[in-house]
Parts: C-alpha cells; sequence; structure tokens
C-alpha cells in the first residue's frame, strides 16, 4: 500500500493530496516527519493563544493603581469575560479547521490576537477611556480560547491513533503554559520600560510608583506576527480532512461526543476554572498570604502534567488513566476541604496549596487521558458499524471517524471551557452565602464521581460499550 503514497507534485505544495498516518511504512518515510514539523508549529501558536486569553487575569489587578475607577464587580466582569467568550467561540472553531484548513486556520486567528493585545495596549494609556472599551477587549481575548478547539482538531488529523495521546498531549500541555506564562510575564513587563519609549509613557500610581501597564499588551505583538508567518508558511492543509458542516455536526447525534464533554468539564473545565478562581480563592481564605506569588504553579504544573500525560495515556489506555485521575482529583479536593481555615482553625495555607498542586496534576492528565479516549472511541464505533461493508467500507468509516473525532475534540474543548467561569463563581457564591468555600467543593466532589462513574461504565469495565 505504501507504494503507492505520493505527496503533491509540487513540492512547496501546501496542501498534502494523500495522508496514510496509520500505514507503518508512510508514517516511517515521510508522515511523522511531516507531522511533527506542524506540531512545533502549532505548539507555540497555541501558547500566545492562552496568553492573550489569561491576559486580563494580570491586567486588571493594575488598572485601579493607574487610575481607573471601576467597581470591584466590573473588575470581575473583565476577568470572567475572557473565558465566556473563549469557551463559545470554541463552539464555532472546532468545525473550522475541515472548512479552511489547519495552515489556513492558524495563521489566521493567530493574527487576529493582534487586535485585543493592541487596542489594550493603547486603551490603558488613556485614563479615560470608558469600561465598554475595556469589555470588548476582554471578549476579543476569547479569540485566544477559541483557537484550542481549532488547533487540538487540526492535530488530531496529523497523527496515527497510537500516537495521538503523544501529539494532543504535548500540543495542549505545553500550549496550556500560556497560561502561565502570561501570570509570570506580565508582571515583568509592567514593572520596566522594557519597551523602550516606542511603547509609549509610563502612568504612575498613587503611591508614586511607575507601569508600564501598556507593556501587557504589546510585548505579545511580535511573536504574534512571527508565530503567525511561521503557520502560514510552514503548515500544511490535508485535503483528507476537508469536510461539510454537515459531516461534522453528525456528532450532535452521538451519545459518547456528550458523554466526553462531561468528561472533559471535570479535565480541563477544573484546570482553567482552577486557575482563574485559585488567586481570588487564596486571598479570601488566607489574607496574610501574597496570592500572585503562587498564582503561576498551578497552571504551570497542570500544563506540564497535559504534556507527560499523553504519553503515559498511550501505554496506560485512556480509560483507565482517566478513572485514575478522577479518584485522584475526589481525593485531592477531599484533602483541600481539611486545610480550608474554619470557626475554630486558621488553616494551613502550605496544605491547602500542595492538594491545589494536586488538582492541578490530575486535571492536566486528565486533559490528556480523555483526549486520547476520543479518537479510540469514534474510530471503535464506525468500525463496528461498516464491518459488513468491504473494503470501501472500511476507507469510508475511517475518514468519517477522523472527521467526527475532530469535530468531538473541538466541541468538547469548547464545553469543558466554560469551567473558567463557573468554578469562580462558584467559590464566590459559597462564600457569599456560607462563608465557606466548602459547599462548593462538596459539589465538585459530587461532579467528579459522576465521571468516575461514566468513564467505569462505558469504557473501562469488562463489557463497556467502548472500551479505551
Amino acid at each position: 500500500m505504501s507504494a503507492v503514497h505520493k505527496l503533491p507534485a509540487a513540492p512547496d505544495s501546501s496542501v498534502l493530496e494523500e495522508w496514510y498516518p496509520e500505514d507503518p511504512a508512510f508514517w516511517r518515510d515521510r508522515g511523522s516527519r511531516i507531522a511533527n514539523r506542524n506540531l512545533a508549529i502549532s505548539i507555540p501558536a497555541l501558547l500566545l493563544a492562552f496568553a492573550v486569553w489569561m491576559m486580563f487575569s494580570a491586567v486588571t489587578l493594575g488598572l485601579p493603581k493607574i487610575g481607573f475607577a471601576f467597581t470591584t464587580d466590573q473588575l470581575f466582569w473583565l476577568a470572567a469575560l475572557p473565558a465566556l467568550s473563549g469557551a463559545t467561540l470554541r463552539v464555532f472553531y472546532s468545525f473550522l479547521v475541515p472548512i479552511f484548513g489547519g495552515r489556513r486556520w492558524t495563521a489566521i486567528s493567530t493574527a487576529s490576537l493582534l487586535i485585543p493585545c493592541a487596542w489594550l495596549g493603547i486603551a490603558v494609556q488613556d485614563p479615560t477611556t470608558p469600561f465598554w472599551q475595556f469589555a470588548a477587549i476582554a471578549i476579543l481575548c476569547g479569540l485566544g480560547g477559541g483557537n484550542f478547539a481549532s488547533s487540538m482538531a487540526n492535530i488530531s488529523f496529523f497523527f496515527p491513533k497510537a500516537r495521538q495521546g503523544y501529539a494532543l498531549g504535548m500540543n495542549a500541555g505545553l500550549g496550556n503554559l500560556g497560561v502561565s506564562v502570561t501570570q509570570f510575564v506580565i508582571p515583568l513587563v509592567i514593572s520596566t520600560a522594557c519597551l523602550g519609549s516606542i511603547a509609549g509613557a509610563a502612568q504612575m500610581t498613587g503611591d508614586g510608583k511607575a507601569l508600564y501597564l501598556q507593556n501587557a499588551g504589546f510585548i505579545w505583538l511580535p511573536l504574534l506576527v512571527a508565530s503567525a508567518v511561521a503557520a502560514w508558511f510552514g503548515m500544511d492543509d490535508l485535503a483528507s480532512a476537508r469536510s461539510s458542516l454537515s459531516e461534522q455536526s453528525l456528532i450532535f447525534r452521538r451519545k459518547h461526543n456528550w458523554l466526553m464533554c462531561w468528561l472533559y468539564i471535570g479535565t480541563f473545565g477544573s484546570f482553567i476554572g482552577f486557575s482563574a478562581g485559585f488567586p481570588m480563592l487564596t486571598k479570601t481564605l488566607f489574607p496574610g498570604v501574597e496570592a500572585l506569588k503562587f498564582a503561576f504553579l498551578g497552571p504551570l504544573v497542570g500544563a506540564l502534567a497535559r504534556s507527560a500525560g499523553g504519553a503515559l495515556a498511550d501505554r496506560l489506555g485512556g480509560a483507565r488513566l482517566t478513572l485514575m485521575v478522577f479518584a485522584g482529583m475526589i481525593g485531592a479536593v477531599g484533602g483541600v476541604l481539611y486545610f480550608l481555615p474554619g470557626e475554630t482553625s486558621a488553616g494551613n495555607f502550605h496544605g491547602f496549596l500542595a492538594m491545589f498542586l494536586l488538582l492541578f496534576i490530575f486535571s492536566g492528565i486528565g486533559n490528556a487521558s480523555t483526549f486520547r479516549m476520543i479518537p479510540v472511541i469514534f474510530r471503535t464505533l464506525h468500525e463496528r458499524w461498516s464491518a459488513s461493508g468491504g473494503a470501501a467500507g472500511k476507507v469510508a468509516a475511517t475518514r468519517q471517524a477522523g472527521i467526527e473525532s475532530a469535530a468531538v475534540i473541538g466541541f468538547s474543548s469548547a464545553i469543558g471551557a466554560y469551567g473558567g467561569f463557573f468554578i469562580p463563581k462558584s467559590f464566590g457564591s459559597s462564600i457569599g452565602l456560607t462563608g465557606s468555600a466548602a459547599p462548593a467543593l462538596i459539589g465538585f466532589i459530587a461532579f467528579y464521581f459522576s465521571c468516575l462513574a461514566i468513564t467505569w461504565w462505558w469504557y473501562f469495565r469488562k463489557r463497556a460499550e467502548c472500551p479505551c
């Protein structure tokens, strides 16, 4: 079979007309090199997308210092709007790669992030800039969140089933580092004139310190340009990945699409929700602790765990690892509850931090293991449905399984991203109503038990419908 596998005649063509990653000879001779090149360009583009998406988590803390008289509620909305818009945009982005092509869409979607970054850099230099403009910028930062769905869908087409855990884990795990990077980089760049006079003058705080808040947006501009250019000239479009919206929309009739959405809320929803909520929760429960010193640690370990989790899922199996993840998350939330301050105890911050870091690690691994499950599930289903269709039926089934897997990966990432809003909101509501975060945490435990049950029943037990 490998003897007839030929790439397009023009060596510089960006469209690969034939793509057979499951054929060992094709993968060894050509496929692996091409797939890894696309992955290497995709990772920094996704890292920058996450950095822009979470930019306001660091920027909002500086706005009151330089004269913006926004209320606490308004600042909360500025931090929450990127998560809401990013999650919503993911719904649409998840279907765009098969329509536009991975190379084109990666370049275009990366370049689109120049808009909120440039606008923020301009807006913060004028203290009369109205709130609605910052709200609009925050919504546009959600473009970075949308990029995740299209990026993951695109990479899933390039790699064989046996390597998808590794590929999706590396793309998402190193891409997720953007959350930690933005929370680490922005406090550094806004404290110095690192971009020179071209970026604008300093803004003075009430205590006489100079801030360069415009650098929070401008610092990403050259990196985004370089990444978009690299994607346009260095990536490929796969002809075999092209499909119509109607072909992809079949996933809404698939039970396993909705089951995997539920599981991904438990993994990625937890990762992005805890990333957004941990600093506020720490500041509220342990007022003597400088929360920002620790804010980047959770997203950092979670992202690194996701990178390792992909390869681990390839070895152990996605369902087995996911089952272990949710068991670990239940235990870690129980640990957080144990170290919370209460009526008779001041709590233990070091224990609280350790348990949250465990939560980030487990959620990061789970992000990779659930995405490892999706291609296996849909390949199994379509092979089962096409068993009597002969060779032609098998080819058609493999193609449709790839299309649906990519669509489910994108769509489930959209649903999971709403955790970026609902988890911090759950903490806030719990503390506001009861004075404690315990009710929210108990609710998370109940949810993780439901994820554990779904994984065991449909994917892990001896007679599971889709063992993976």
